[in-house]
């Protein structure tokens, strides 16, 4: 999906590209603040999703937002926060829905 801002005072137009961001991440990612620290890094760049545990230990994320923001916290998902020790990022890219209002943690 694109978003469109147009600024007429400076004749300027900025697209937006809209993603989606399915992840699996595995690891030593349970038990070490995880979920609150991409919870806290997707918010710092105004986007929405959720996180959450998995039984298999893994921890699973959906982010919404500006493809090159999106691009951003994924990147941070490879190495996570400092006690986590990130083994595999599993991506898969999604259409944008809209669907979410903020960043939340899932039980």
């Amino acid at each position: 999906m694109w978003l469109w801002h147009s600024f007429k005072y400076l004749n300027l137009k900025i697209v937006y590209m809209l993603v989606r961001a399915h992840l699996l991440v595995s690891g030593m990612v349970q038990g070490v603040m995880f979920r609150e620290s991409i919870r806290k890094e997707a918010e710092l760049r105004g986007l929405t999703g959720w996180v959450r545990n998995l039984d298999n230990s893994q921890v699973e994320a959906v982010i919404e937002g500006e493809k090159d923001l999106v691009n951003r916290v994924v990147m941070w998902c490879y190495s996570g926060p400092s006690y986590a020790k990130v083994r595999k990022v599993s991506l898969e890219w999604e259409d944008y829905t809209g669907e979410f209002e903020s960043f939340s943690i899932l039980d």
